[in-house]
């Protein structure tokens, strides 16, 4: 089993449970202390304010999946880490909905704090992954900033 996973998914392609299975099988996670998992939701009010009604999701698949293993690889060489995974959901999703799963297992829960914010951060900056907002007040493309 890899010590990391990355994907680009429709809805329901994935769940949570299975990401947890996927770690737990990991053959390194003796020596993790830690395993943080964040998950990324629709929330109800737009980046411009307003009411979200749905928010749809766009991936350019083969590009947004070798960023996310570039990142995936990257956090793995940080001291302590051993298990990274980066899972995110295109097409249309509604308020309170799942939008991405980003796990990280480590020896500490420092290491692992650290190592999910720099993930989030960089797949935001560096994955080729686009929102657009559709909300009582109109719609809108809004950046991963």
């Amino acid at each position: 089993m890899e010590n990391y996973s990355v994907g680009i998914h429709e809805k329901d392609e994935i769940s949570l449970s299975e990401l947890l299975n996927r770690i737990k099988q990991n053959k390194n996670l003796d020596e993790a202390g830690a395993i943080m998992i964040f998950i990324g939701i629709v929330r109800g009010t737009g980046k411009r304010g307003g009411k979200v009604k749905k928010l749809m999701l766009e991936a350019y698949k083969e590009q947004a999946e070798e960023s996310l293993r570039k990142i995936a690889e990257g956090i793995l060489e940080r001291p302590g880490i051993v298990d990274v995974r980066i899972h995110h959901f295109v097409g249309e999703l509604s308020v309170g909905e799942d939008i991405v799963y980003i796990s990280v297992a480590g020896g500490h829960r420092g290491e692992v704090f650290e190592a999910i914010k720099e993930a989030i951060e960089r797949m935001k900056k560096e994955a080729a992954i686009w929102k657009k907002e559709i909300t009582d007040l109109g719609e809108y493309w809004v950046s991963g900033e």
